[in-house]
């Protein structure tokens, strides 16, 4: 990546973003947060600016830098990523550790964070803006959903589907074939063996809606 990036959140997502960027050795320009007192301050020696929408900071987006998005609300990643696209034609890049393994014939869409230690194998498919945790595996022919975010270690067995927006907790284990529907919640530690429905939470080995 020739451009330097601007990360949008400066919290636990834009932390491990920044250290994604950095293990790569990318030039990092700026934080935005619209958190006043991070304002003003360092993250691993890159400063924290102003807000998410500041105007004259984004205005550097294309020729000049690349962005992530990196807030912590996915309703804000959604509508951060949105007005990205429609109101400076700038579309998030992929932040991935250098310590994880994603297949050269993995799928990726645009603005994912792949955390270190993490493996996409080839065939699986990413969409945009997918938040895949620290040590996560996404076996071949996985398919994870825009917006959808896996736990730390989480697992996903071969031909499993994540939809949209679906949330899947540190350590969870979905075995091979299983669908998780849009915003569907996978609690922490739980092995899945069924379908899960649009919405619905589940917990526990197996895995139960509660």
């Amino acid at each position: 990546m020739e451009n330097p990036v601007i990360i949008l959140g400066a919290q636990t997502v834009g932390t491990a973003a920044l250290d994604a960027f950095l293990s790569n050795e990318v030039v990092v320009y700026c934080l935005l947060d619209d958190d006043a007192k991070l304002q003003g301050t360092e993250l691993l020696d890159v400063p924290v600016m102003g807000n998410t929408d500041d105007g004259e900071l984004l205005k550097l987006l294309g020729k000049k830098c690349e962005v992530f998005v990196a807030t912590e609300d996915t309703a804000s990643r959604r509508s951060l990523t949105q007005m990205l696209r429609t109101e400076y034609e700038a579309v998030p890049v992929n932040a991935i550790h250098a310590r994880a393994s994603v297949s050269a014939h993995a799928t990726l869409g645009h603005g994912n964070y792949v955390g270190p230690n993490a493996v996409v194998a080839a065939t699986a498919t990413l969409g945009d803006s997918c938040l895949i945790g620290a040590n996560c595996v996404v076996e071949a022919r996985a398919n994870v959903g825009s917006f959808a975010q896996l736990g730390s270690g989480a697992l996903l067995g071969a031909d499993v589907q994540v939809g949209e927006l679906a949330f899947i907790g540190a350590g969870a284990v979905v075995v091979a074939g299983v669908k998780i529907g849009d915003k569907a919640r996978v609690g922490a530690g739980s092995v899945v063996v069924a379908d899960v429905a649009s919405g619905q939470t589940v917990f526990g080995n197996p895995a139960v809606k509660v």
